[in-house]
């Protein structure tokens, strides 16, 4: 690593040619020996806070109260909080209000569980990480002359009790000083946030929501009928948790854990295609008595090959963010709420979403995946709402993750699994999905996707699956670029994308003929020309017609994560590139032969860039003397 750094230093002073030279040996002389990942990430926010350093000093001159006690009476999933306090004797603009559930939350009560010892490097005198906080004066700001303030904090249900600590010190050097009394929701198991994703068969569904209910305690259950139907079809659901010795390190296995309740799907099959369908999902308790989440809907996928108007969003890397103003010691997602609220305005005008990685940016702190599933769940419980694995949710050192780093938090794609129901299979994050005239392949970029892998011969079997006559548009994901990007820290490597994909999947997007791929990781946009071994196929850069040369690579990694910046090099197959703004990609077939693609701004919903593909089915299959890329001499049976 210090080596790659030295030589980004280097660069600067050499003519190009010489650049890519130097950055090519020092990508050769490393890459043979394990994956690199040279990603200059922020830290997880709420690993900002000094736990190790917190003092507990309860102080009489310190009130804090919170208001209303009881949350949820009308079986709200959330609501707001008004916490008001009084500081008698040395206010400073560095006192805070942290929010804490379970409600008790003091060092010594926890401190076993925790599995850690008084030694040199002393444990935390807090059970947890603070959900969230806001600094006293955020909202009063004569705070510091007047010693009192008020704040209000949206909180969702999580299934325990909350509480506020008030805290001087600042982050690094916190002192508890009063604890408020505590508030609840009113049935805290209740079930929540139902979300939607495609099911192994295109005429499945999957309905997964999180509860407090175990199987033991009461059977879940969805209730589901099509429009035309009079009497409600009943399926018992399956249920998932995780426990703190189910994750890989710390901070998910010490103070970023929290009881993650019970995740339960139930399987909707056999599906007529385009039909409307009502649901609501709920448990029967041991004593007879339902508990329910209100009544939804979504509209059943089209056939595979049906010749509707079909529209597909893409993005990567969006995050969460709270919506009462609370600062997680670092903005670290700042357009996660344009990209959620545009795509709430466009619902009606929306089929499916796939988040293609880096999802949460939990990091370990297990909490924020619940607070994620809310943020998007007007969305998520409507359309189905797919998600491919990315770094924060995988990578950790030791767990057969491709890439060694610790970006998980020591989730080790545990909390991913589970938390959604992807028609992947046991222990795989890779996928297929079929959407009418759209057959997806959707790679697991942490795992090792090199030829002769199983993930390798699975997408070659995924991509050549599809029959183009019925699903003209084929489609590849990856939250790492597999493919083209000219980010800096890809630059940096010496490479335009992981260093090994070209060489073990260029051949398979070619042979397949996969029209578009799809990135993250990189927080950008930017479109390819169609690109095959570095090289422009053709002179097409709005509007792609006729037969079929090579894929068009995307990033679209700007959904919500602080934006990157641009390497220095260009290149000739770099068409579009926005640096500036939050957005996601919107794909609209309607029908067999043409394809509208938009990448659209998450502050209105404009149109940055767009082009389209016109091909007919003889144009995907067609060769001829110019073409001879599009017609490898390669078979199924030869790679």
């Amino acid at each position: 690593m210090r080596q790659l750094i030295m030589g980004s230093i280097l660069v600067a002073r050499l003519p190009a040619a010489a650049v890519m030279l130097l950055l090519l040996l020092v990508v050769v002389a490393h890459a043979e020996r394990h994956p690199l990942e040279v990603k200059f990430d922020h830290l997880q926010p709420l690993s900002r806070i000094g736990l190790h350093r917190q003092l507990t000093a309860i102080s009489p001159s310190v009130n804090i109260s919170a208001s209303p006690e009881v949350l949820g009476a009308d079986g709200s999933t959330y609501a707001y909080v008004t916490v008001t306090f009084n500081k008698s004797k040395d206010a400073a603009a560095t006192d805070w209000i942290g929010v804490f559930s379970p409600a008790i939350f003091n060092g010594s009560q926890c401190l076993a569980d925790l599995n850690l010892t008084n030694n040199d490097d002393a444990p935390p005198y807090l059970c947890s990480s603070p959900i969230k906080f806001q600094y006293a004066n955020y909202s009063s700001p004569n705070y510091v002359s007047t010693g009192k303030g008020s704040l209000t904090f949206r909180l969702i249900n999580q299934r325990y009790d909350f509480a506020f600590g008030f805290f001087s010190g600042d982050l690094t050097n916190p002192v508890l000083e009063a604890v408020s009394n505590t508030i609840s929701f009113q049935n805290p198991n209740a079930p929540v946030w139902p979300r939607l994703a495609l099911g192994e068969e295109w005429d499945t569904m999957t309905v997964t929501w999180t509860s407090g209910y175990s199987q033991s305690v009461a059977k879940p259950i969805v209730l589901w009928k099509s429009e035309d139907d009079t009497t409600w079809t009943t399926t018992t659901a399956v249920t998932l948790t995780f426990s703190k010795a189910d994750m890989c390190g710390p901070p998910a296995s010490t103070i970023g854990f929290r009881d993650p309740g019970f995740t339960h799907t139930g399987f909707l099959k056999n599906l007529g295609p385009d039909t409307t369908y009502y649901y609501k999902v709920g448990h029967k308790l041991k004593n007879g008595q339902y508990v329910w989440d209100i009544q939804r809907f979504f509209q059943s996928p089209p056939f595979p090959g049906e010749d509707s108007v079909q529209k597909i969003i893409i993005f990567g890397d969006m995050g969460k963010f709270e919506r009462d103003g609370s600062n997680e010691y670092y903005n670290t997602q700042p357009g996660a709420l344009l990209t959620t609220d545009q795509l709430v305005k466009e619902l009606d005008d929306i089929d499916i979403v796939f988040h293609n990685g880096d999802i949460v940016y939990a990091n370990g702190y297990v909490f924020e995946w619940e607070q994620y599933i809310e943020q998007v769940n007007n969305i998520s419980s409507r359309v189905p709402w797919m998600l491919s694995s990315g770094n924060h949710e995988r990578d950790w050192p030791g767990t057969g993750s491709f890439y060694v780093t610790t970006d998980s938090g020591g989730e080790c794609g545990v909390v991913y699994s589970t938390t959604h129901a992807m028609p992947s299979t046991k222990d795989k994050e890779w996928y297929s999905a079929d959407y009418g005239m759209f057959h997806f392949c959707v790679a697991a970029s942490e795992e090792d996707w090199r030829e002769g892998t199983e993930q390798w011969n699975f997408l070659n079997e995924c991509l050549g699956s599809a029959d183009r006559s019925k699903q003209p548009w084929l489609i590849f994901l990856a939250h790492r670029v597999l493919g083209y990007s000219t980010g800096s820290e890809y630059q940096v490597i010496g490479s335009f994308g992981e260093p090994m994909a070209h060489d073990s999947l260029q051949k398979l997007w070619q042979l397949h003929k996969v029209d578009l791929a799809f990135y993250g990781h990189v927080h950008t946009y930017e479109r390819t020309c169609p690109i095959y071994e570095n090289n422009c196929v053709g002179t097409e850069t709005e509007k792609f017609t006729g037969t079929f040369n090579a894929t068009i690579h995307i990033v679209s990694g700007n959904g919500g994560r602080g934006l990157d910046t641009p390497g220095l090099l260009n290149t000739t197959w770099s068409l579009v590139r926005d640096y500036a703004n939050y957005g996601f990609m919107k794909l609209t077939a309607s029908d067999h032969q043409n394809l509208l693609v938009e990448y659209k701004l998450s502050k209105d919903g404009s149109v940055f860039d767009s082009f389209t593909i016109s091909r007919e089915y003889t144009d995907v299959l067609g060769c001829d003397n110019t073409n001879t890329r599009n017609c490898p001499e390669s078979t199924d049976a030869d790679l």
